[in-house]
Formats: structure tokens, sequence, C-alpha cells
């Protein structure tokens, strides 16, 4: 039998702050869009710009991250899947929603002023082992990965001779 894959990788900006939710069970989910833009040119000359807005899931410990760390207006690379979801409409027919579930996310810009109060952590609720650490300088290091298999925090900030893999969050 033959393999298959279903991968999506997006870089785009937020076009919304995200919304963090829990499950009667406690799980987090962490749900936003994402706007990415192409631009071509017609065979008069004419420049065409177009855009299109995705909808991004994440789940656990990364949907707790994304909830903190994401504001409208970022720019932000995420990895993930294709999920179709269908539901019955109150009207009987039946709809269908196309959004990404993500693995993966990386902040592809600095948070501006490099303040870490609540103001720029996107009005998340906080998730306290994920807190930015005090002496973090958001300029040094304005990319930032997260994924599922690394979502613990590593204990200390990283410092100048540290690489990117050694920061927590």
């Amino acid at each position: 039998m033959a393999k298959s894959l279903n991968k999506v990788q997006l870089i785009g900006n937020m076009t919304r702050d995200p919304e963090l939710k829990f499950t009667p069970s406690g799980t987090a989910v962490c749900t936003f869009s994402i706007a990415t833009n192409r631009q071509w040119t017609t065979d008069q000359g004419e420049k065409k710009d177009e855009a299109d807005f995705h909808r991004i899931v994440s789940w656990s410990k990364l949907a707790e991250i994304c909830g903190q760390l994401l504001k409208k207006g970022r720019k932000v690379y995420v990895e993930g899947r294709l999920q179709t979801r269908s539901w019955e409409a109150q009207d009987g027919t039946t709809k269908y929603m196309t959004e990404v579930v993500i693995s993966d996310m990386i902040l592809l810009d600095s948070r501006g002023g490099g303040s870490t109060d609540e103001a720029n952590l996107g009005g998340a609720q906080q998730v306290d082992e994920f807190d930015v650490p005090a002496d973090f300088d958001a300029k040094e290091k304005p990319v930032s990965k997260v994924s599922k298999k690394d979502t613990k925090p590593k204990g200390k900030a990283a410092s100048k001779d540290e690489g990117d893999e050694d920061i927590p969050f």
C-alpha cells in the first residue's frame, strides 16, 4: 500500500488574538487565524495581490503557549496537518470546516519593545511554568520555536551563548 502525506507549512500574520479554551476534561485548545499573501503579475503586466485566511488549532501545552505568546499582527510559522470537520446546522444542512491542526509553531518577529508584561502575552490565561523570564531580551532571540516534543521548560533563561534550541518556549 502506498504511503500518504498530510502536512501543512504556513508563514503568515495573525489576524486576531488567539482564543484559549479548555475541554471538559481539562485539555487546552487554542484557535486563531493567520493570513497568507501572494502576489502575481497578469499577462498585461498588472500586479495583483491575494490573501488567504487559515483557521489554526493547537492542543495541550502547545495550545497554552500559543495563548500566551501570540497576538494579532505577529508573524508566525506553523506546521501541522489539514483536518476537515462536519456538523449538521440548525436548518438541517451539513456544514464543513477545514482547519490546520498544528504540531509546531515558530514566532518570526520580536515583541516590539521587548517587554514581558501581560499585555504583550496575548491576553491568554497565564501558565506559570512557561512565563517569560524577567532577564530574557526578545531582541537577542526574536525567533522562538515551540513543538509538542519540546514544551517542557529547561529551567533558566537562554544566555547570549546558547542557541535557539535551548529556549524553553
